[in-house]
C-alpha cells in the first residue's frame, strides 16, 4: 500500500527497508559530491578575483573567510535538528507531525535569515576591525560581509530544506542544485567581476544570487512534494514545541562546530609563526586533507537520517547495522584516500607550488597526520549516531572537552616544552583520538538504552 511516506518518487528512500549497505552508500555519495563541489566553486571566487580583480580585493575576502565558514558550520549544525526529528516521524510514520516539522524548520529558516541579515550590518565593521583587517581593505572586507548577510535567509532556506529533504532519503536533488548554484555563481563572477569591475561586490553579490537559487529551487520540490513533508505557504509557522526539540538538538551541534572554529584559529596563530614557506607547505597539504575530511563527514549525515527515521519506525536491529556499516565505511574509504595521498604526495602539494621547500613542509604534516585521520573519521560517525538518537548535549560536551579543550592543554604544555612544527601537528591526531575513544564509549553507553529487537515489522 502507497502512503505519504512510501512516495514513488524516485529521488526519495525508504530507510527503514531493503538492502541497508546499498542505501547508505547510494544516500552518500551525492553529499561527498556536494561537499568537493563547495571547495572547488570557493577556490574559482577567490581564482577569479586573484586573476582579474587586485590582490586587495582578494585579500578582503580572504580575511572574511572565517566568519563566513562559521556561519556555514552553525548554520549545517542546527539544521541537523531539523534533519534528525523529520526523518523519526517519517519512520514513526506520524504524518501530521512530519507536516508541522517541516513548517517549523522552513519558517524558522527564513525568520533567522532575515534577523541575520540587520544583525551582520550592524557587526560586520566592528568585528573585522576586532580582527585586526588593515585598513586598505577594511572597506572592502565590510561591504563582501555585508552583501554576504543580506544572502542569509536563502543560505538558511537551502540548508533547512536540504535537511527535510535528506530526512526523507532524498541527497540526489540538493546536489543538482548545489551544481546549478555554482555554475550560476561562476558565471556571475566573471560578469560581475571582468564586465562590471563590481571586484568584491560583484563576487558577494553572485554568491547570494546562486544561493538564492539553490534555496528557491529545494523550496520548489517541497512546495511541489505529494509526501507528508509538502510545504504549504498558508501553513508556514512555528510550533514551539517542535521548534524547541530542533534547538535541542542544533544548537549543540552548531555551538560545537563555533568552538572548533576558534581552536583552530589558536593552532592557526601558533603556525603563523613559522614563515610563508612553512604556511604555504601547511596550505597545500590542508587543502586536500579537507577531502578527506568530507568522506566521514557525508557518512556522518547519512548515518543521522538512518538512526533517525529508523529509530521513529522502531527498527532497532538496522540502528546498530547502520552504525556498523558506516563505522567500517568510513575507515576503509579513509584508509584509501590517504594512501593514495601518500603515494602521489609530491605531486598533489606540486599543484600549489613547485618550491621543494613548500613541498616538504607538507610531507612533514602528511607524516604526522595521516596515519591517525580514521579517528577523526570515527568521532564523526560517532556523534552522529549519538544525535540519530537524540542525544546532542552531552555528545556536544564530550567532544568540545576532547577536541577544543584538550587542544589548547596541548599548546599550552606539550609543545611549549617543544615548540616546533610536527609538534604543533600532533595536537590534531591527539585530539583526535581522545574523542573518538571518548565517544565510542558514549555511543556505547546509549545503545544499551535501545532495545536489542525490533518492536515494529
Amino acid at each position: 500500500m502507497t502512503s505519504a511516506f512510501q512516495s514513488k518518487s524516485r529521488y526519495q528512500m525508504d530507510m527503514c527497508r531493503g538492502p541497508l549497505l546499498r542505501k547508505i552508500v547510494l544516500f552518500s555519495i551525492p553529499l561527498i559530491c556536494s561537499g568537493i563541489l563547495q571547495l572547488l566553486f570557493h577556490t574559482a571566487d577567490l581564482i577569479v578575483l586573484g586573476r582579474f580583480a587586485s590582490y586587495q580585493a582578494l585579500a578582503a575576502v580572504g580575511v572574511t573567510s572565517a566568519i563566513t565558514q562559521l556561519l556555514t558550520i552553525v548554520c549545517l549544525g542546527v539544521s541537523i535538528g531539523a534533519n534528525v526529528l523529520v526523518a523519526r516521524y517519517i519512520g514513526a510514520k506520524e504524518r501530521s507531525q512530519v507536516s508541522r516539522s517541516v513548517h517549523t524548520a522552513i519558517s524558522f529558516s527564513l525568520l533567522s535569515g532575515i534577523f541575520l541579515i540587520f544583525f551582520g550590518f550592524f557587526v560586520s565593521r566592528p568585528v573585522l576591525k576586532l580582527m585586526n583587517t588593515p585598513e586598505e581593505i577594511l572597506d572592502m572586507a565590510v561591504t563582501y560581509m555585508r552583501i554576504y548577510f543580506a544572502g542569509m535567509p536563502a543560505i538558511m532556506l537551502y540548508n533547512f530544506g536540504s535537511a527535510v529533504l535528506r530526512a526523507s532519503g532524498d541527497t540526489r536533488r540538493p546536489f543538482y542544485f548545489l551544481v546549478i548554484g555554482g555554475v550560476v555563481n561562476v558565471i556571475l563572477n566573471l560578469f560581475f567581476v571582468v564586465v562590471c569591475k563590481w571586484n568584491v561586490g560583484g563576487v558577494a553579490t553572485a554568491t547570494i544570487i546562486s544561493q538564492l537559487l539553490s534555496g528557491l529551487l529545494v523550496l520548489r520540490v517541497l512546495v511541489t512534494s505529494r509526501n507528508a513533508c509538502r510545504v504549504r505557504f498558508k501553513q508556514l509557522m512555528i510550533h514551539w514545541n517542535l521548534l524547541k526539540s530542533m534547538l535541542w538538538i542544533g544548537v549543540p551541534a552548531g555551538l560545537q562546530s563555533a568552538c572548533f572554529s576558534f581552536a583552530n584559529l589558536w593552532v592557526q596563530t601558533c603556525l603563523n609563526k613559522f614563515g610563508a614557506e612553512v604556511l604555504a607547505g601547511n596550505t597545500a597539504a590542508s587543502t586536500w586533507e579537507a577531502i578527506g575530511f568530507l568522506l566521514s563527514t557525508a557518512l556522518g549525515q547519512a548515518l543521522v537520517s538512518f538512526v533517525s527515521q529508523n529509530y521513529g519506525g522502531k527498527q532497532y536491529k538496522r540502528i546498530r547495522r547502520s552504525i556498523k556499516y558506516c563505522a567500517v565505511l568510513c575507515v576503509l574509504v579513509t584508509v584509501v584516500f590517504c594512501i593514495l595521498l601518500w603515494l602521489f604526495k609530491e605531486n598533489a602539494l606540486g599543484l600549489f607550488n613547485k618550491d621543494p621547500q613548500v613541498i616538504a613542509w607538507g610531507v612533514v604534516k602528511y607524516r604526522i597526520m595521516l596515519p591517525l585521520m580514521f579517528a577523526c573519521g570515527l568521532q564523526e560517525i560517532y556523534i552522529s549516531a549519538l544525535r540519530g538518537l537524540g542525544y546532542s548535549v552531552g555528545p556536544t560536551i564530550v567532544m568540545i572537552f576532547c577536541i577544543c579543550v584538550l587542544r589548547f592543554v596541548w599548546l599550552l604544555t606539550v609543545y611549549q616544552l617543544n615548540p616546533t612544527y610536527p609538534m604543533l601537528q600532533l595536537t590534531y591526531p591527539f585530539t583526535w583520538a581522545a574523542s573518538a575513544l571518548a565517544t565510542w564509549i558514549y555511543m556505547r553507553m546509549a545503545l544499551k538504552k535501545v532495545p536489542l529487537y525490533d518492536t515494529q515489522s
